[in-house]
């Protein structure tokens, strides 16, 4: 599908996503509002916010979805190794604006970042209501590495991540991944397709089988215990 893309005002709902844009791919709908409501109804949907700097809010749900299996996680024999070392310390929603700051710092690899001053500012909205989670990786009191992302009912979206220390950010993933598969989570959500994520077993699949799984995932309870996590996932 080629063509426009609606504007949506506050309150406007989302199109369906069938309706995307091939080019760009997934391209659903644009506006202005970051609010905690639309956020919520935009994951529960399936549609994430990706936009740079002096942008509207671009909205998307590209076709296929890159997903990670919690129960598919490879790991790495060299990560298995650094994790051996239990040299580090996991905390948990401890530092989550910092995070989030941190993924937004420039990168060598990187022209710019689309994690704007509004989206930090609307993901932190998120993380005071209990929606959005940090995942620190901290090496000699020192905050090295990590991730942050949305969690509804069993259903992680993954974000960003960023590393100070080699391997920093893949330990935080590590220890996300088991403690979702032991609290029973059913997919973590990888938005676009990269080698690093199919690394570690993620894989692409249909928006159609993507929408169908979520919309089991976002109605089950969500439990506070899944953010405090077990001391022998690594064990």
């Amino acid at each position: 599908m080629t063509g426009m893309i609606p504007w949506l005002e506050n309150g406007d709902p989302f199109p369906p996503v069938e309706r995307a844009l091939d080019k760009p791919g997934g391209l659903l709908a644009a506006g202005t509002d970051l609010s905690p409501a639309r956020l919520l109804t935009a994951y529960r949907n399936g549609i994430f916010p990706w936009y740079s700097a002096g942008q509207p809010v671009l909205w998307w749900s590209p076709d296929p979805r890159m997903v990670l299996f919690p129960a598919e996680f490879r790991m790495p024999r060299s990560l298995a190794k650094r994790l051996r070392r239990r040299d580090y310390e996991i905390r948990v929603d401890t530092a989550f604006e910092t995070v989030m700051r941190a993924c937004a710092a420039p990168r060598d690899d990187a022209a710019g970042t689309w994690i704007t001053p509004e989206m930090i500012a609307a993901y932190c909205e998120l993380h005071r209501l209990g929606h959005a989670h940090s995942v620190e990786t901290w090496i000699a009191g020192e905050l090295a590495g990590g991730l942050y992302g949305v969690a509804l009912g069993r259903m992680f979206y993954g974000e960003s991540m960023f590393t100070r220390v080699p391997d920093a950010s893949k330990i935080a993933l590590a220890h996300l991944v088991r403690q979702l598969e032991r609290r029973e989570f059913g997919m973590i959500d990888c938005q676009m397709n990269t080698a690093h994520l199919a690394r570690f077993g993620a894989r692409e699949l249909p928006r159609t089988a993507f929408s169908r799984r979520l919309a089991e995932l976002v109605n089950y309870p969500t439990s506070a215990d899944v953010w405090r996590f077990d001391n022998d996932l690594m064990t």
